[in-house]
């Protein structure tokens, strides 16, 4: 077991405040696979099974699986559900139609970011949130707080699923044609961000999605908690001739920022406003849509902000990480890395910072406060790599 896990797990009957790590139903999978494990937002997690490179790799050549088990998910069902979803998220739910998902975020009331999520719509008044393991209980509380205004009731209208599915993120370009072999449903061509209700694996009512937070194309399964390890045996089995291999928790964070793909608590907080996050495209600001600090974000819209999230890449050699000062080129501080890594598929440094708004062009020459040398950098789009 890894040490700082064993020690923590030792602790309980020391700290009357301890609250024991969750495993998910696919942790002795881990633990038989060799992963190494770590506490990760309350979990017993795999961090990395073989190393993270060849597991990001494997992810962008092939095919990779993750255990997402540790996502929330929050029904939300009945005639007002569409109303209450347009006010306390910032995208326009209305858009979305029968087994369509949408990336969106929940505006905290100060112009920042109670977390991002996603919504699956399963039809006009049935829905499902999915947040961030680290967040679950501050967005349930929040979710909670505001659905009173909607006559939404707690239990029966807005239920919190998050302990009872376990969730399996298949990703990579052999995803979907590995999976095809567990089902008689068309999943193999299914279009981005949709999904199905299916029987899969000989398990019904699945939830089949085209989502990911890789960029490297495939699919997330939702199931029961009790039909997870079936659902795990399945998934390698019919991978196997694609050399299917389990991916941590390491890679999926080099995949998801080779995407330029924000982490909250990295890149998003109860700090950051979406418009500061390049996050305006999930912000919108329809008529007949109110939602909570809409007023701020449009004003921050059409007078500009002082600081925008902006990805950069390392020009000399160097490893960006969160916190390390930006600096210009007379040594002045200009912003903050938020993420940063060696990107396995480009071999160079790359990250992501809030900067002042004179070095936002991409091109724009900035350093990076490395062990008490300024690192050359250059700003550019995003994302860092595509296929």
């Amino acid at each position: 077991m890894f040490p700082v896990l064993k020690h923590y797990l030792n602790c309980k009957d020391i700290d009357k405040n301890y609250h024991p790590m969750k495993n998910t139903v696919f942790t002795p999978f881990h633990i038989e696979a060799g992963a190494r494990m770590v506490p990760f937002a309350g979990f017993n997690m795999p961090v990395e099974y073989i190393g993270i490179t060849q597991e990001h790799l494997t992810v962008r050549e092939g095919v990779g699986v993750f255990d997402v088990s540790h996502m929330g998910e929050f029904m939300v069902t009945g005639p007002e559900a569409l109303s209450y979803l347009q006010y306390i998220t910032s995208n326009d739910v209305s858009a979305l139609t029968d087994g369509k998902v949408q990336y969106s975020c929940f505006p905290n009331g100060r112009g920042g970011i109670v977390d991002d999520l996603l919504i699956y719509r399963f039809n006009a008044m049935k829905y499902l949130l999915v947040v961030n393991a680290a967040n679950i209980e501050k967005d349930w509380n929040w979710c909670v707080k505001n659905a009173a205004k909607f006559g939404l009731v707690q239990g029966r209208d807005l239920i919190n699923d998050s302990d009872e599915i376990a969730q399996l993120a298949v990703q990579g370009p052999l995803a979907l044609k590995a999976m095809q072999k567990l089902t008689d449903a068309l999943v193999e061509d299914m279009e981005y961000y949709t999904f199905r209700v299916i029987e899969f694996a000989g398990i019904k009512d699945v939830i089949f999605s085209t989502t990911g937070y890789t960029g490297a194309g495939g699919c997330e399964i939702y199931v029961r908690n009790q039909e997870g390890p079936a659902l795990w045996k399945a998934v390698f089995e019919a991978g196997r001739e694609f050399d299917i291999k389990p991916v941590g928790l390491g890679a999926r964070d080099t995949l998801r920022l080779e995407m330029g793909y924000c982490l909250y608590g990295n890149d998003i907080n109860d700090q950051t406003s979406p418009i500061e996050a390049g996050l305006g495209w999930i912000t919108k600001f329809a008529d007949y849509k109110n939602f909570i600090d809409k007023e701020v974000l449009l004003m921050q819209k059409e007078r500009g902000v002082s600081r925008k999230l902006k990805g950069f890449v390392m020009i000399e050699r160097g490893i960006p990480r969160q916190h390390y000062e930006v600096v210009n080129t007379n040594g002045m501080k200009i912003g903050e890395v938020t993420s940063g890594t060696m990107s396995p598929m480009l071999k160079q440094g790359i990250g992501m910072a809030y900067l002042e708004n004179n070095y936002w062009e991409p091109g724009s020459d900035i350093y990076i406060r490395i062990r008490n040398k300024d690192l050359k950098a250059k700003v550019v789009n995003l994302p860092f790599y595509s296929r």
